[in-house]
């Protein structure tokens, strides 16, 4: 009893670990009959059934020994971890040495007594730890693959495997796929193929049809291979172009599409233009939408929220009224630019400002784009560059009035980047201002009126009016068009869907109150704008504008700032489909399992669905007419007749070939020059037709025949032309007069 006693003693008081390695203190039960080099929890139990006799209660058998020693092995990968059975060999054990020699000790002293001798109880002991540290060896080379007897412990697999090192191959793999699965890759993709599908037909015969109409479509394509030509050939006289002579700053007459000249450094002649034009109508869809869905997820919008943004954005109903108009469809420059802009400043409407976050790279670039947006054209580009500058008036305010209270509220990097980004913006929009001031000192007639913009400011049932170019909603909408007195600029329906998703997100959105109440009084502030004259007078909204800003006269229809009113609401509608998808997802996680079904799945898609719809389009395709032979051959300066506004836009796009000097031209307006040729022209072939325009330089008149029929020109060429010095020549379905 007493041995028993002093043995369990000295075992309390040394051994501190548990067998899983915790730590603990052994429970007392466990230690009654532990004798130093117990190996398993059998051991220890036998030991202290038969403390009482010499063969087992202080020493281990040759059984015991090799008991000890298969258990080691079955549980190597246990005893590697730190085990009871190795305590010795573990860093609690090492704190702990001296209290357990002093048990251990105290165990052998009194086995050997009761054995016979002190000293073959203590052979013993050192013989069965000798023992059990081989065993321990052997499993530890087993498991580092060192051991050839028996195969690795397959419980060893469960360890952490040691991180590869990756090659620069490899690596560059690794790259990448990150790179092709991050979100905005997947949006970019998203857009293209969304543009492409929901552009369709564009993209069927993309080199012999244009949408809606071969009018000013053919304009802008010509006007895409001029600035890439001439960038070519002799920069300096981009602003004089080859159409409209004799006058110069012609390139100016109407908006320029500047922006998109390396697209015009590719391709030469018209069936290049036309296929330029229309791959360049795709991707201004695409930008449209993925701009808007960057501005949303800035502003805190979810996924989905952001792609009921963009796809609104891109293709509200009212939108394809304007298919024939590339630099209005050209419009994601605008919220791409504020997204990068809130990005730089480490703004967010939902989050608010967030100083970590900003970064003046992005700021800068913010700036480049819209600079890039300006130069497509100042339709839509001028009040954007009033819109850019409130925001900088306002935000100075601001820092003024919060510096105090705010820790660097702007930082000088980010300072840098606003003065530097705002003075190339200021410099690019200068730049292409005076062009247009120049020709509006030429040209009084190419200023607006008051009343020309009356004859284009839609009623407020424009706003509930789709276009007929809309797929869903052009032939119900049939008879509310017939009494818009011009219906291409007064059809500003942006979606019934997307009108009432806003007004949900009046009541449920992830945007603040005050918040919402801004977005909703953005939306009324430029739906007053957009109707113009029609707004009480226009006497406080557009009228002010019109007198007092500069360049705002240049603008005819006041309908397109329908743009901002659509924004907004995308905005609005965004707030309200993040919240509802955050609402499905706590549904969701109450569900066992926890995984939204298909169902769910499902209605968070639906709004996007079906703005989706009612953006489908019944846009006409028509086929380009086929440029003739003469244009090919003929030298300038040249005058084609007939000619008028609608019939000289096809001539310019056929001049792409060559760009000769040539009197047709298609505009906002008609310079007066122009009428005057196409006044005195009228009775060609004469004496006194032929002698004014070699008086202004035509060397050449290319008559189209079969345009002649109901034109002021039907029957000139019967006229006899032996006594002018004119000699006529027919060329291909042309006829050329060459004075």
């Amino acid at each position: 009893m007493t041995a028993e006693k002093s043995g369990t003693t000295g075992r309390r008081s040394g051994a501190e670990t548990r067998a899983d390695g915790t730590g603990a203190k052994n429970p007392p039960d466990d230690a009654a009959g532990a004798g130093p080099g117990s190996g398993s929890p059998d051991e220890r139990a036998s030991g202290a059934d038969s403390s009482g006799e010499d063969d087992t209660a202080g020493t281990v058998t040759s059984a015991g020994k090799a008991k000890r020693t298969r258990k080691a092995r079955r549980t190597g990968a246990a005893k590697a971890a730190g085990t009871a059975s190795t305590a010795d060999k573990t860093s609690t054990a090492d704190k702990t040495s001296t209290a357990d020699k002093a048990g251990a000790g105290t165990d052998k002293a009194e086995a050997g007594t009761e054995a016979g001798t002190e000293a073959e109880a203590r052979d013993r002991a050192d013989a069965a730890k000798k023992d059990g540290d081989a065993a321990e060896k052997s499993d530890a080379a087993k498991q580092d693959g060192t051991g050839d007897d028996e195969p690795a412990d397959p419980w060893s697999a469960f360890g952490p495997a040691p991180e590869p090192v990756l090659g620069r191959p490899r690596r560059a793999v690794r790259a990448v796929g990150r790179f092709l699965v991050h979100e905005w890759t997947l949006a970019v993709v998203a857009a293209l193929a969304l543009a492409a599908a929901m552009t369709w037909p564009t993209l069927r015969y993309p080199r012999h049809t244009l949408p809606q109409d071969y009018w000013d479509p053919s304009l802008q394509a010509w006007q895409m291979a001029w600035s890439g030509h001439i960038l070519r050939t002799n920069p300096a006289q981009l602003w004089h172009s080859n159409t409209f002579y004799p006058e110069n700053w012609s390139f100016a007459f109407s908006d320029t599409l500047l922006g998109y000249a390396p697209a015009g450094l590719i391709g030469v002649g018209p069936e290049h233009a036309v296929l330029r034009y229309n791959i360049m109508f795709v991707l201004a869809h695409a930008l449209a939408a993925f701009g808007a869905y960057a501005l949303a997820r800035q502003l805190g919008a979810g996924r989905i929220g952001g792609a009921v943004a963009g796809a609104s954005f891109a293709y509200a109903p009212w939108l394809l009224a304007q298919a024939g108009h590339l630099h209005i469809i050209s419009n994601g420059g605008i919220p791409l630019a504020l997204a990068m802009l809130a990005r730089g400043h480490g703004w967010s409407l939902r989050y608010g400002y967030r100083p970590r976050r900003r970064h003046a790279g992005w700021a800068f670039a913010g700036w480049l784009v819209a600079a890039w947006q300006l130069s497509l054209g100042f339709g839509i580009g001028l009040p954007f560059a009033y819109m850019l500058a409130g925001v900088v008036l306002v935000s100075v305010v601001l820092w003024f009035v919060r510096r105090r209270k705010v820790k660097r509220p702007f930082g000088r990097r980010l300072f840098l980047a606003d003065v530097l980004g705002g003075l190339v913006f200021a410099a690019v929009g200068a730049a292409l201002a005076v062009p247009y001031f120049k020709v509006a000192e030429l040209h009084p007639n190419a200023e607006r009126t008051i009343g020309d913009i009356g004859l284009y400011s839609p009623p407020a049932s424009g706003f509930f009016t789709a276009p007929a170019e809309s797929r869903v909603w052009g032939g119900l909408h049939e008879g509310a068009r017939a009494v818009l007195p011009w219906h291409p600029e007064m059809t500003l329906l942006p979606g019934f869907v997307l009108y009432a998703l806003a007004a949900g997100g009046l009541f449920f959105s992830v945007w603040r109150v005050r918040h919402r109440i801004f977005l909703l009084a953005g939306v009324l502030v430029t739906m007053a704008l957009a109707m113009g004259t029609r707004f009480f007078g226009g006497r406080f909204t557009y009228v002010p504008l019109f007198d007092y800003l500069p360049g705002w006269s240049g603008l005819r229809t006041p309908g397109r700032m329908m743009l901002w009113t659509t924004l907004l609401l995308g905005l609005l509608a965004a707030g309200a489909v993040t919240a509802f998808c955050i609402r499905v997802r706590e549904l969701a996680a109450e569900r066992v399992p926890p995984w939204p079904g298909p169902w769910l799945r499902l209605a968070t898609l639906l709004p996007l669905a079906l703005v989706l719809v009612e953006g489908l389009n019944a846009t006409p395709q028509p086929v380009v007419p086929r440029q003739p032979a003469a244009l090919r051959t003929v030298d300038g300066p040249m005058l084609v007749l007939p000619s008028s506004q609608n019939l000289d836009q096809p001539v310019m796009l056929w001049s792409t070939d060559r760009f000769q000097p040539m009197v047709n031209g298609g505009s906002g307006f008609t310079p007066r020059s122009q009428a005057r040729i196409r006044e005195a022209t009228v009775s060609f072939p004469d004496y006194a037709s032929v002698d004014y325009l070699r008086q202004i330089g035509v060397k050449n008149v290319v008559v189209l025949r079969d345009e002649l029929e109901g034109t002021p020109w039907e029957g000139m060429l019967d006229r006899p032309v032996d006594a002018l010095g004119v000699a006529r020549e027919q060329v291909g379905e042309a006829v050329v007069f060459r004075l």
